[in-house]
């Protein structure tokens, strides 16, 4: 499982702005959800594939949340960056 990962306290209505070199699925986890997603195990994950950017998720509500690059395959070399507009 190749993914780049950050962990962020966000408020509700808080936004996650990410650029990536690379078009490739971008979610926003639980800490339940992401514990799941590395264990292979069914997660839920607010998101989804994109090839354009940047891309905006909202924090659906205040909590710990993990912003996850899923770069499946990962032999490329990827930039990427990830900003939290706060609201």
């Amino acid at each position: 499982m190749d993914f780049l990962h950050s962990r962020e306290h966000l408020n509700q209505g808080d936004v996650a702005e990410v650029n990536c070199s690379h078009q490739c699925n971008i979610m926003l986890l639980s800490d339940t959800n992401f514990q799941k997603y590395k264990s292979g195990k069914q997660f839920s994950y607010h998101g989804g594939f994109y090839k354009m950017f940047p891309v905006r998720i909202l924090a659906p509500n205040t909590g710990y949340w993990n912003i996850v690059l899923d770069i499946a395959g990962g032999s490329a070399r990827i930039t990427h960056s990830i900003r939290i507009i706060r609201r």
